[in-house]
């Protein structure tokens, strides 16, 4: 009769938990409440200690669980049950120790110093590392994401990056004696540290614990490992203050050996090159990184596009990318054709002469980059002379094709697909600042006609690069000397009208028309 009465409550106590962590709307305190108040926690946690045998009951009360301590009202409860989370840090079920790991950034969110205070008393931290390590993908992701809520107070900071570089669970030594798998998880918990704060990416860097990094990803043995731990540094290019510690570390000179090195994998020097570009693209950039490092990498990737030509398309397209995103700065535009000779050239003559869908798209946009279209207006010229040897540049392609001219370049461009097209209206957009393109463009009345053409475009990306390109060209026609030009009055009209009907109007107003039918004789 007891076993009955026991399976019966625990069929019971299923049913109740799937409803609650499957329901679709929101989970309140007083929802959680209720749900406790007839299956009280211990209950729960003691038929997920004694029936994880039962088929679904591991599942639906982990579910129920995670959104029960999601709430205030179950966060409240966590400091009571914290042998339970000690014992859900150490289980052999993945879903209960990913469980354990949520719980405790549940409770980091709701009460940091009291929580601060549990995670050392009931010495959870070495677990949590311990779930990073070995644990699977989501338990691994769950102890990140908890770790990270550890990091927001100072003293949970203290936990992490002990004064005592001895400590266990001090991260260069738990990197020490990790497989590789562990090693490249507890680079991926730095990065995320590293992205809480400029704070704590000092602490980080004073700890010199970024040198673990660039030790990781100067292993050749692993191709794995080295483009996991690239995919890190990727990471990092996107943290907002990350230049300033990165500058101080051999990064860039290790980016530059590997873009240069023919034995490298191809796949490692194009992602080489594109978290070159990504970290050299941002606006304090040369407050930074000196000059020659730039440099270095310029030519590290202009000489891989020498030797590349028309081999190796993803490989000649990630290097024309991370030349764009380098040229998107002023000074990162100047040194591209500044240098003898132009790293840029490679990306002019992709451009315009056809080698490929990829690489002519990543050309036009690298172009566009260079050219000023993503820098404010007052940057978008270069100095005298930069400004002539992107000129040089451009004519001398254009010299070597059957189109001559850049006017004949450039309708070459807009009658092709809308990936390309789009791309062409970004290179006219900041091309067009110069009063010698402008010449250009004005003297072709073709392209004029396909950027002022309303039908031209269907997706909402092609209509607002076409808009912006029809705004750019009436600034520049208006801002001339060829405005007074009588001759050239419609062409002014022309783009006041395309500008003045928006980026999305496909037609101009018409008129209902009455429709004249013959009557139908039988």
């Amino acid at each position: 009769m007891e076993e009955e009465f026991s399976y019966a409550s625990t069929a019971e106590l299923v049913e109740a938990a799937s409803d609650f962590a499957y329901h679709s709307g929101f989970q309140s305190d007083s929802s959680a409440k209720d749900f406790l108040d007839r299956f009280p926690l211990p209950v729960i946690i003691n038929a997920l200690q004694t029936k994880a045998d039962v088929p679904g009951l591991e599942n639906d009360l982990v579910a129920c669980l995670e959104r029960i301590f999601r709430t205030r009202y179950g966060a409240s409860l966590i400091p009571q049950y914290m042998p339970f989370v000690v014992g859900g840090l150490g289980a052999d079920s993945q879903r209960v120790r990913c469980l354990a790991c949520k719980t405790v950034s549940c409770l980091l969110e709701n009460d940091t110093d009291v929580a601060v205070q549990l995670v050392q008393d009931y010495d959870l931290y070495p677990l949590m590392l311990n779930c990073l390590i070995d644990g699977d993908e989501r338990v691994a992701t769950a102890s990140m994401d908890a770790i990270k809520n550890l990091a927001g107070s100072s003293k949970g900071m203290e936990i992490i990056f002990p004064a005592n570089s001895n400590e266990t669970t001090h991260l260069r030594n738990l990197v020490a004696r990790c497989s590789s798998l562990g090693r490249v998880r507890i680079l991926a918990l730095l990065v995320k540290l590293f992205s809480i704060s400029t704070a704590v990416a000092s602490t980080i860097y004073n700890s010199n614990l970024l040198s673990l990094l660039e030790t990781e990803v100067s292993n050749a043995s692993d191709a794995l490992v080295t483009l996991s731990v690239l995919e890190l540094f990727y990471e990092l290019a996107e943290i907002p203050h990350s230049t300033e510690f990165l500058s101080r570390t051999t990064l860039l000179q290790l980016l530059s050996s590997m873009i240069s090195n023919a034995s490298v994998e191809s796949i490692i020097r194009s992602r080489a090159m594109t978290i070159s570009g990504r970290l050299l693209s941002k606006e304090n950039t040369y407050m930074f990184i000196d000059e020659s490092s730039v440099k270095a990498v310029i030519s590290a990737i202009d000489g891989r596009l020498g030797l590349l030509k028309s081999q190796d398309a993803d490989e000649c397209e990630s290097a024309l990318e991370a030349l764009g995103q380098i040229g998107s700065s002023i000074q990162g535009a100047a040194l591209l054709l500044s240098s003898a000779p132009p790293a840029a050239r490679h990306v002019v003559d992709a451009a315009f002469v056809r080698q490929g869908h990829g690489r002519q798209l990543a050309a036009l946009h690298a172009l566009g980059n260079i050219c000023g279209e993503t820098r404010s207006e007052n940057n978008i010229l270069l100095n005298g002379d930069t400004e002539e040897s992107l000129r040089r540049l451009i004519y001398e392609t254009a010299s070597k094709t059957s189109k001559l001219t850049p006017a004949g370049l450039i309708p070459s461009v807009l009658q092709q697909d809308s990936e390309i097209r789009v791309a062409g209206y970004r290179l006219i957009t900041g091309l067009v600042a110069r009063s010698w393109f402008l010449m250009e463009i004005c003297s072709r009345e073709e392209i004029l006609s396909i950027v002022t053409d309303t039908y031209t475009e269907t997706t909402k990306i092609g209509m607002e690069a076409r808009h912006k390109c029809c705004q750019a060209i009436r600034k520049a026609f208006m801002s001339s000397k060829l405005s007074s030009d009588p001759a050239l009055g419609g062409i002014a009209a022309k783009l006041h009208e395309a500008v003045q009907r928006g980026p999305y109007l496909a037609g101009k107003h018409s008129e209902s028309q009455p429709a004249v039918m013959t009557a139908e004789r039988f």
